[in-house]
């Protein structure tokens, strides 16, 4: 196994680190409910998909 002989910086450590950051998930609104949903899928909702039902979505009391 390798054995480092000199302890590596702190700066070159958090260079290595800069990549491991999340990003945010984009998503697009609905255009039947306006609700926040994932592009290119049906809207969780309300059901709809490019301005039609393509899921039954029961109601919520």
């Amino acid at each position: 196994m390798a054995c480092p002989k000199r302890r590596h910086s702190k700066t070159r450590r958090d260079k290595r680190r800069t990549h491991d950051s999340l990003t945010r998930v984009g998503t697009s609104q609905c255009t039947n409910c306006g609700e926040s949903k994932l592009p290119h899928r049906a809207c969780g909702s309300c059901g709809y998909y490019r301005g039609r039902e393509v899921i039954a979505v029961k109601e919520k009391f």
